[in-house]
């Protein structure tokens, strides 16, 4: 890249780190002190919080670039989709709700349909995932890696539900990678894609998505050198499923997911 596109970029994840960290403030707040929660038409809760650390990231945003559009889960899109901000304001929110502490905000840069920044923040332990492309992947400034694990015998998988894993229909894939690999977990949500990207589990997979769930955790993951696809092997985060893994057991667990 040129030192000018690496500027650009540098200036957008500086953006979008004050933003994240002003949504955790709201959100925060709201955590500690109590919110009412209402159903969406899906049937998936929301409360003020969501769209209070929604609201504060577009405020930040759009102070440093009125020029770029917004994809955000509580507020739908707005402006120029072709440079946008993807937002997830909290993901977890049933987490949230029942105040277990693993939720985060997630905010990605998209441009021509490639994101290029990208941070996860959970503002009740303080963990701050970011990076943008080239640029590597960093936790609380300090640069991680996928772990080097070569045999799918040797590693951890993680899922996001297992429900949602039999309704979609990867149920025999899934319980194939479950016998093939040494220790299982539910760390779900953008944990999985954490744990991933620090070296601390080599697969994920988890399904029933929308791009905000997925467009840091996309970039997060692959700037710490792992593999980020759907469940076809396309890397996309607009077919509503998800792998992501230390890169050299991609090819694997999806051969495991396909039979």
């Amino acid at each position: 890249m040129s030192v000018a596109v690496n500027e650009g970029l540098d200036r957008a994840l500086a953006a979008a780190v004050e933003a994240a960290r002003a949504a955790g403030e709201v959100a925060l707040k709201y955590y500690r002190t109590g919110f009412d929660v209402t159903l969406k038409a899906d049937a998936t809760p929301v409360t003020q919080a969501d769209r209070g650390a929604e609201q504060a990231i577009r405020e930040v945003l759009g102070r440093a670039f009125p020029d770029h559009g917004f994809l955000g889960e509580e507020f739908g899109a707005v402006g120029d989709q072709r440079r946008r901000w993807i937002i997830d304001p909290i993901d977890g929110t049933r987490n949230f709700v029942r105040h277990v502490p693993v939720w985060a905000t997630l905010i990605a840069f998209e441009e021509q349909g490639e994101v290029s920044v990208g941070v996860i923040y959970n503002p009740v332990t303080g963990e701050l995932l970011s990076g943008r492309r080239g640029g590597g992947a960093r936790l609380n400034g300090e640069r991680v890696r996928v772990s080097p694990i070569g045999e799918l015998r040797e590693a951890t998988l993680l899922h996001g539900g297992l429900r949602l894993l039999r309704e979609a229909g990867h149920w025999d894939g899934f319980v194939r990678l479950v016998d093939a690999t040494d220790r299982q977990r539910g760390f779900g949500d953008y944990l999985g894609y954490v744990l991933v990207a620090e070296g601390k589990a080599e697969i994920y997979l988890e399904t029933d998505l929308k791009p905000w769930d997925l467009a840091a955790c996309k970039l997060l993951v692959e700037e710490a050198g792992g593999r980020f696809t759907d469940f076809a092997g396309v890397p996309t985060i607009y077919s509503g499923s998800a792998l992501a893994t230390n890169g050299r057991l991609h090819a694997a667990a999806l051969a495991m997911l396909r039979g």
